[in-house]
């Protein structure tokens, strides 16, 4: 099994997916442990800190563009965010959290990568979104 860095570009401190649990040409799952000491662990509720949702919706984009490089569909391929179709979320999710993520492949072409995902955490369904990448030259 490759290393996570071997599969998408991101490093310390940008890298949000800890590993590949499996990957096919529908799906790919990953998980990522967000631990106490979390860079990017906020406040936003008094008292509360949790994981902003903007780091939560980049690991499952991650996740989709690792899984599909996995796959060996394409030769070190580089994709570039075009857009979030859809994105909902529905909980917090705090530091020292276990999350898992599901993402199904939509359309996958040379050009184009379309896909869509849930995360959760603890058994519950904190984050749901659709996006669009497109290869980068």
């Amino acid at each position: 099994m490759l290393k996570i860095e071997d599969l998408i570009p991101q490093r310390y401190p940008f890298l949000f997916v800890d590993e590949i649990l499996s990957a096919s040409a529908e799906e790919t799952v990953g998980i990522k442990t967000y631990t106490q000491d979390f860079l990017y662990c906020q406040e936003y509720l008094p008292g509360k800190k949790v994981i902003p949702p903007a780091i939560l919706l980049e690991s499952i984009i991650q996740c989709g563009g690792a899984g599909v490089t996995q796959l060996g569909i394409f030769e070190r391929a580089c994709w570039g965010l075009a857009g979030v179709d859809k994105f909902s979320l529905f909980d917090w999710v705090e530091p020292c959290a276990d999350t898992k993520m599901i993402v199904k492949n939509i359309k996958v072409t040379h050009k184009v990568l379309k896909q869509t995902g849930s995360t959760f955490c603890n058994g519950k369904k904190v984050l749901e979104a659709t996006w669009l990448c497109l290869r980068l030259p």
